[in-house]
């Protein structure tokens, strides 16, 4: 944040507002360039989120509570992402064997399709996004947003 004092410029917060400021503002333009890409298979970032944990789950799946800590986004209602995503073919639910209190959800052949089809385009965003940054400066923001994540 910026005012005016004599005539110059007075950062208010430091660096460290400077640098939660940024990350939040790279964070909303990339996520709305990935909004665009679930859209056109009509699904949310959220939804391409759940949908690649679960990928990486196969073939055991993952009970509810499991896929809401790996979420990017803390969806307040993974049930109701699990519903839509079960309505469209794209996982399936069932009853876990060891403890028939816990709903194990997987991923189905037809959500591996999307995703197949989706990644190119996911992936080709991730590597525009990254194109002016060198592998030092990508490990440098990774380390950080780490570091931030468990702040």
């Amino acid at each position: 944040m910026t005012g005016r004092a004599g005539g110059s410029r007075v950062r208010r917060g430091g660096p460290g507002q400077e640098a939660m400021v940024a990350v939040l503002v790279a964070a909303s333009r990339l996520l709305a360039r990935l909004e665009e890409v679930c859209a056109g298979a009509d699904i949310t970032h959220d939804q391409y989120n759940l949908l690649r944990i679960l990928r990486g789950a196969e073939p055991e799946g993952l009970a509810r509570f499991a896929v809401a800590e790996r979420l990017i986004n803390r969806a307040p209602d993974v049930t109701r992402l699990l519903d839509r995503l079960e309505r469209d073919g794209l996982v399936r639910r069932e009853r876990s064997e060891d403890d028939r209190r816990l709903s194990i959800a997987r991923i189905t052949a037809r959500g591996l399709a999307l995703l197949d089809r989706l990644d190119p385009a996911v992936l080709a965003v991730h590597r525009e996004a990254t194109a002016p940054l060198d592998a030092a400066t990508l490990r440098a923001i990774t380390e950080g947003c780490r570091r931030l994540a468990l702040s």
